[in-house]
């Protein structure tokens, strides 16, 4: 699944000073799908105070966020549900949500960066990891900001249809409260049956 802005389908190049940011949100919890963005701002029109999402408050990622839709040159969102992760591994499936993420650029970017130490098989030809990217580079700061709001989003809605397991609080990660929940109620189907709680859960449910 993939969020971009339309553009009639129209995808055109971009020079190298236009670089393409990447990041994922949703590696370790135990529930929701991985989230990857990836954004190219536009010079033209900064967007002051981007950094890692996890250094920002709710209430600012949101307002960044907004900016970021309206300000970059392009966006996009990716991910990878559960059903692919629990069938290809987390880590391939996160390689997969950025693959998704770049591909849904309405722009090709001759430069990405990624955070991290590794990037999709996909992307080689033009992509560099770059480790704590989401803290020295600003378009991967506002992938992970965006990464980020989709997936709280995701997990607030996820919330609504299974309450019991507080996933408003702690976004499926695995906090000792989601780990009671867990093996007082059983998994929903939302959680990842190849992560090493659900199991564990799951063997003491029968």
């Amino acid at each position: 699944m993939s969020e971009l802005p339309s553009n009639g389908g129209r995808v055109r190049q971009v020079g190298p000073d236009h670089v393409c940011g990447v990041d994922e949100v949703g590696r370790g919890p135990l529930a929701g799908a991985v989230v990857a963005a990836a954004v190219i701002l536009d010079p033209a029109r900064p967007i002051v105070g981007l950094r890692d999402s996890k250094q920002l408050s709710p209430p600012r990622r949101l307002a960044l966020s907004e900016q970021i839709r309206e300000r970059a040159l392009a966006w996009a969102v990716g991910e990878c549900s559960v059903d692919e992760i629990d069938r290809m591994n987390i880590l391939q499936a996160t390689m997969l949500a950025m693959t998704r993420a770049v591909e849904a650029l309405p722009v090709r970017a001759s430069v990405i960066e990624v955070d991290g130490n590794r990037v999709p098989d996909s992307l080689r030809d033009r992509a560099v990891a770059i480790v704590q990217g989401d803290a020295t580079r600003a378009a991967i700061s506002a992938a992970s900001i965006l990464a980020k709001t989709v997936r709280d989003a995701q997990m607030l809605l996820l919330h609504q249809r299974f309450p019991e397991y507080g996933f408003d609080r702690h976004m499926g990660y695995p906090t000792a409260a989601h780990r009671e929940a867990l093996l007082r109620l059983g998994p929903c189907i939302e959680h990842r049956r190849s992560f090493a709680p659900v199991r564990l859960a799951l063997q003491a449910a029968r």
